[in-house]
């Protein structure tokens, strides 16, 4: 593959805020499959997009570190070595280094391969009901503040702070917006609308979708979902009351607390939930001044 054609490659996963990982061959000794400077790009699957680093052997056996690099953001360097299968074999149970990797090949010589993640900026989409919502002002500050990419979907809002994007049609409809599996996804209309907009996210693969309310108001909004056929692992996958339980009542600290569980969420570590005990007090606090 030309690397014109690998760059197009990459720059069309970036387009669709498609996260990647791209190997690289930075060092050869001996008799190797791959030479200085192959390439192969990797979905966030750990599947071969394009290019390569030799050979079907080394791409799957770097599969997996690709696959880790994009989970964790963090770029890693792993040496291939291209053995006899008695060797290769001998040292599967004798390393236990990750960063090595022993194949069956009887080149005899060594790949070192840099793998390197490349994920798009995340994006962050607030739904809004229109008129003066400080929590959701806030969110807008927070978010850009950790680099988030803002999205506001609200006919009217008022905010200090201008988001990256904003789609104020009165009667937008939700379901036409190109969301991404890695979007975050606020919901802040505090009112019918609640239902409506969620059933329409239903329909999405996303990695957050919380919904901001009293602790009441919730209960009856995903009680309709259940009634109304949504599926149960979208229901579920709600965090409702929105947040981390941090004690939060201000509308700053309640939008930290909803950037913390969106930042959690996006690493893949578990925070406190708001689900009993003093669980409704961001939900109450914010339902009072609704």
């Amino acid at each position: 593959m030309k690397q014109g054609d690998l760059v197009q490659v990459m720059n069309g996963l970036l387009a669709r805020g498609e996260p990647f990982a791209v190997a690289t061959v930075v060092r050869v000794e001996g008799s190797t499959l791959g030479k200085l400077g192959f390439k192969t790009v990797y979905s966030k699957e750990g599947e071969v997009v394009c290019g390569t680093l030799g050979g079907p052997c080394p791409e799957s056996a770097i599969s997996e570190t690709a696959k880790e690099a994009v989970n964790s953001g963090n770029p890693r360097t792993v040496e291939v070595f291209l053995e006899s299968a008695e060797d290769a074999v001998g040292q599967i149970f004798r390393v236990q280094n990750k960063d090595e990797i022993h194949l069956e090949t009887n080149c005899g010589g060594t790949m070192e391969v840099f793998v390197e993640p490349y994920v798009p900026q995340q994006r962050i989409v607030l739904v809004g009901q229109g008129g003066r919502s400080d929590v959701e002002d806030c969110l807008v500050r927070f978010a850009k503040i950790l680099d988030f990419e803002v999205i506001v979907i609200d006919h009217k809002p008022v905010l200090t702070v201008e988001p990256d994007r904003l789609l104020d049609d009165l009667d937008y409809d939700i379901s036409a917006f190109e969301f991404r599996e890695a979007d975050s996804v606020v919901v802040l209309t505090h009112s019918d609308r609640d239902v409506d907009v969620l059933r329409a996210l239903s329909g999405f693969k996303l990695r957050y979708v919380g919904l901001l309310g009293s602790r009441q108001r919730v209960k009856e909004n995903l009680d309709e979902l259940r009634g109304r056929g949504s599926d149960e692992r979208f229901v579920s996958s709600i965090r409702a009351p929105v947040g981390a339980d941090i004690g939060a009542r201000t509308p700053s600290e309640i939008a930290l607390s909803i950037m913390a569980e969106v930042v959690a969420t996006k690493y893949g570590r578990q925070v406190p939930r708001k689900d009993g005990g003093a669980a409704g007090s961001i939900a109450q606090a914010v339902a009072k001044k609704a």
